[in-house]
């Protein structure tokens, strides 16, 4: 396998374990079982987990970044946005009962080199940043209504989201999500 399919292999299989168990919950021997080579190669590509997370969260970030200009070029509507942005968490719910692999990263912030703990704050801040601006133009086409600032709205959305899909997981049932997707999106839909 070459050089640059070996270091995709790993991190789609590192994200599938860190998504599903955790980070502490896998090894990089599991991760070498999994992709079909000697763990002493995953070490070639990222010499620690610090590495692996690091590489994890660029790639995490990339593809959020093309799923939000995705959704920006498909909609004009806020509240279409809105609906479109939960429907990227329910999706990583649905395949397999994963969690946000920043979700289950902050669950392990205490632990994390310092370096992680950055990247992946500027990762929810790409989220918030992303949602703010939607709240916004929301706001002023009056397509959303909501009390509080775009910020701290966003930061709401975000985080009950992440809520949402831990309490859906702990329980096994998609209702859960669902019904808080519901909430959250009724909350924000105008009237009229």
């Amino acid at each position: 396998m070459p050089n640059t399919e070996t270091r995709e292999a790993v991190l789609d299989v590192s994200q599938n374990l860190l998504q599903t168990r955790g980070l502490n919950a896998f090894s990089f021997r599991d991760v070498a079982e999994r992709v079909g080579i000697k763990a002493a190669s995953i070490h070639y590509h990222f010499p620690s987990k610090t590495e692996l997370c690091l590489a994890l969260i660029a790639r995490q970030r990339a593809q959020v970044k093309a799923s939000l200009d995705q959704i920006d070029g498909d909609e004009r509507d806020a509240y279409r946005k809105l609906a479109r942005y939960v429907s990227v968490f329910r999706a990583t719910l649905e395949v397999g009962n994963r969690m946000c692999l920043c979700g289950m990263l902050a669950a392990d912030v205490t632990i994390l080199a310092p370096s992680v703990v950055e990247d992946l704050r500027r990762s929810f801040e790409d989220h918030e940043a992303w949602l703010r601006r939607v709240l916004d133009e929301g706001k002023k086409s009056r397509s959303l209504r909501f009390d509080a600032s775009p910020r701290d709205e966003a930061r709401l959305i975000l985080s009950s989201l992440e809520g949402a899909m831990l309490i859906a997981r702990t329980f096994e049932d998609m209702r859960r999500f669902e019904t808080s997707a519901r909430h959250i999106l009724a909350k924000l839909k105008a009237s009229g």
